[in-house]
């Protein structure tokens, strides 16, 4: 059986993305060497490596959607957190959901289930 076990992104700066997505999160992170850290408590594990590339749908990279219970409060956080707001809360089928980037230049996306805050 195979199945997803990990992902990895670029990061342009390492400190500043394990900053966000953890104070933001609640990520957790372990460094190995200078150019790669680890991260788990995010749902699927995964790592950062150093690179001056970025990951973004505009790119043609694959969309990490992150689930969140409260979607405006997940929002503010991003904000708060000098996550910059790439595609504003839209309605799909189903839910509703905003893009962001992270530090380094990565994009990522949040949802949550229902139409409504």
């Amino acid at each position: 059986m195979e199945q997803i076990n990990y992902v990895e992104f670029p990061a342009t700066n390492l400190a500043a993305t394990k900053a966000f997505f953890s104070r933001i999160f609640a990520w957790e992170f372990e460094d190995y060497g200078p150019e790669y850290s680890a991260f788990s408590n995010a749902g699927l594990a995964g790592g950062f490596y150093l690179s001056s590339q970025k990951s973004t749908t505009g790119q043609g990279a694959a969309l990490i959607v992150l689930i969140t219970d409260n979607l405006e409060d997940s929002y503010e956080k991003v904000v708060a957190g000098g996550g910059h707001i790439s595609k504003e809360i839209f309605s799909f089928p189903g839910g509703r959901r905003f893009h962001f980037i992270e530090p380094s230049g990565n994009e990522f996306a949040i949802w949550s289930h229902g139409e409504s805050g």
